[in-house]
């Protein structure tokens, strides 16, 4: 039942694509092409080949483009198609936006998903940082973005860009998320009980799920206080409250490590502020999860249960 993306932190916890992680590329080693203000923000300037490309559609969803092919650039461009009216964006805001990319050399699309991305995000490649960073929300924006940006040389035939090919990004803007806050979890809280295995059957009750983030703490422990960032080792299992099954675990098997920044928003902030020892049980909405539906994960759109024991935590490195 426990599925692992890597070694570091099962496929439920993960907060965004792997295709938008710097670190999970076979890009060159190479200085980005754009430039980091004071405050940390990615400035990029249009050019003649992100200003060549049209984008029609309805905001928000997959859009239609229309470029000369081949489309060659040999530095980061980013024009604003359309610029939003809603508060522009800060350093360590989360912000869902609907990324779509195409090949420059085909023009064909590569994908098209909405995705919850942090503004600033080291982890991040700067191609994609470039459609949200320190921009009004509803801001669409074409990002064009050569070989050695994203994905080098190898380039990426799962999704269908060939070595050295440029890559030309359509990102809407979609909105900012406000940072989660557990609140109380006090009424129709799930049944738990564990087999002599140490196994546990979470029983959800028959009620609709709630728009909120919601915690019980089942039994407090006096260890180390998680912290934000912290790296965290627990057991835990996860339920979809839409379909009453358990879609991953590790309970049974050996506890799983990761970062509290490096999950889904909802899973982090149901850790930080817990101690050591402490079993919990969360409830998180798709907002804090994996979007609504259509976003391009199978577990959008569900509310989904975690129930979890903090066995051990480290502070965050630096």
């Amino acid at each position: 039942m426990h599925r692992t993306l890597r070694r570091a932190a099962p496929i439920a916890l993960l907060s965004a694509s792997a295709l938008l992680l710097a670190g999970c590329a076979a890009a060159d080693e190479t200085e980005p092409d754009a430039t980091t203000e004071a405050g940390g923000c990615l400035e990029v300037a249009s050019g003649a080949e992100s200003d060549s490309v049209t984008v029609s559609g309805d905001f928000g969803v997959e859009p239609t483009t229309e470029f000369d092919v081949p489309l060659d650039a040999d530095e980061l461009q980013r024009t604003i198609v359309e610029e939003g009216d809603g508060d522009a964006t800060e350093i360590g805001d989360a912000v869902t936006a609907q990324i779509s990319v195409f090949s420059g050399s085909t023009g064909d699309l590569a994908f098209s998903q909405e995705a919850t991305l942090t503004v600033a995000d080291a982890s991040i490649f700067p191609a994609f940082l470039a459609g949200i960073d320190c921009l009004p929300v509803g801001t669409r924006t074409v990002t064009i973005a050569p070989s050695d940006e994203l994905f080098g040389d190898e380039g990426n035939a799962d999704i269908g860009i060939a070595g050295g090919d440029t890559v030309v990004i359509v990102t809407d803007l979609v909105d900012r998320i406000e940072p989660a806050v557990p609140q109380d979890w006090t009424e129709d809280v799930p049944d738990v009980s564990f087999d002599d295995a140490g196994v546990p059957t979470v029983t959800l009750p028959d009620t609709d799920p709630s728009d909120d983030l919601l915690i019980a703490v089942l039994e407090e422990g006096d260890g180390a206080e998680v912290g934000e960032g912290d790296t965290v080792t627990v057991q835990y299992q996860g339920i979809s409250w839409d379909t009453g099954e358990v879609f991953d675990q590790s309970y049974g098997g050996d506890p799983i490590s990761f970062s509290t920044a490096g999950v889904i928003e909802g899973f982090g902030a149901a850790l930080v502020g817990q101690t050591v020892g402490t079993q919990l049980i969360v409830t998180i909405p798709p907002r804090y999860a994996y979007g609504e539906e259509g976003a391009g994960q199978e577990l959008s759109g569900q509310t989904l249960v975690f129930l979890i024991d903090i066995e051990d935590t480290a502070p965050a490195a630096g």
